[in-house]
């Protein structure tokens, strides 16, 4: 089933014609819980890889002296507590029996003692995608494919996982890795994806209020604090972030999250500047600048930008973090995002990674 992204609450460039040259397409991936193969563009799913190359490893986490959850046992919680949600429960009782407490806790890395690690940790495949899924897809001359893997565990340089991309040309691959080898413990339950079909959809961004002039960022916080006054509903609203299963419809547009930049995961676009002013980025390989490629984002709307949910999941009314929005399983420190960027120059140079 397709995604459709409901139309913007209004539009942006009618009220601040500056923008309209700043408008940068970007594709939403809209990951969904699947059976990808090989030959699909997903997250989390098996990647098309040559049998006769070497499959990557974390040089930084090769020792028992690195320890974490088996992968088998976070998926295994997962479904534990789906199940346990799903289920109905007299008011006061456990979510849990203590049975599956125990596996559970075994799952997080806040639980109970962590396991060390068996060699070298093999890379996560996290995102695979096709230009013929994606046209918009970049990438070198003759290549058709992009293959993201990571390193399940933090890498103290920014905290995050360490991620290499791989551009392939799918046709030459004519005899595919069967069963690539998979880590015996991961640093964060947060690393490991579910396996994801995509919805690829193109829609249209404008940047973030951090990167936009500083005359037409001030006119936008004008307009939207008129709006708030003229709002008769306005109330309190500080806990409604916290109530992510009742999204309102939107009646105070918001420009960073209604207008702007799309959350989830997506391709291209503008960058998702939150908690941080932009600063300079460039190719650490020939100094030039680099452009947004992909925004791994754990979470496809919240409370702040549920204008953004598909309208083909309008209709889901369960708990937020077991829903459609929150198909992955992934979280980049506390609900943040990862971006990679690419060289302007040349796509195939080393890629830069940020956390927002």
């Amino acid at each position: 089933m397709p995604r459709t992204t409901p139309p913007r609450p209004l539009d942006a460039t009618a009220l601040f014609p500056e923008l309209a040259p700043l408008a940068r397409t970007a594709v939403r991936l809209h990951p969904r819980a699947g059976t990808p193969t090989a030959t699909d563009s997903s997250i989390g799913g098996p990647l098309l890889w040559p049998a006769d190359e070497p499959w990557p490893t974390c040089p930084d986490h090769n020792s028992a002296s690195h320890h974490g959850v088996a992968p088998d046992d976070v998926r295994l919680g997962r479904r534990i507590l789906a199940e346990a949600w799903a289920r109905p429960r007299a008011e006061g009782a456990d979510l849990l029996t203590p049975e599956e407490r125990v596996i559970v806790d075994r799952a997080s890395i806040s639980g109970s003692a962590r396991i060390p690690q068996d060699g070298p940790v093999p890379m996560i495949p996290v995102v695979q995608l096709y230009a013929s899924d994606v046209p918009a897809l970049p990438g070198p001359a003759g290549t058709d494919l992009l293959q993201v893997l990571w390193c399940p565990f933090d890498h103290d340089e920014d905290y995050l996982p360490a991620v290499e991309l791989y551009w392939r040309a799918s046709a030459d691959v004519t005899d595919p890795l069967a069963a690539p080898p998979q880590p015996s413990v991961i640093g964060s339950d947060d690393y490991l994806p579910e396996p994801c079909v995509l919805h690829p959809e193109t829609v249209t961004e404008y940047p973030a209020p951090h990167e936009l002039p500083e005359d037409l960022a001030a006119r936008i916080e004008a307009w939207e604090e008129d709006q708030n006054q003229n709002d008769p509903d306005d109330s309190d609203d500080s806990d409604d972030s916290d109530d992510l299963d009742d999204l309102d419809d939107v009646t105070v547009v918001d420009y960073q999250y209604d207008l702007s930049v799309a959350p989830g995961c997506k391709l291209g676009g503008h960058a998702p500047w939150s908690f941080s002013d932009p600063f300079p980025m460039a190719c650490p390989e020939c100094g030039s600048d680099v452009r947004p490629l992909l925004t791994i984002d754990g979470t496809e709307w919240d409370g702040g930008s549920g204008s953004w949910r598909p309208t083909e999941d309008a209709h889901y009314t369960g708990l937020h973090f077991l829903g459609p929005a929150c198909s992955t399983h992934l979280n980049i420190g506390r609900s943040y995002n990862l971006q990679l960027y690419v060289c302007t120059s040349s796509p195939d140079h080393p890629h830069v990674q940020n956390m927002q």
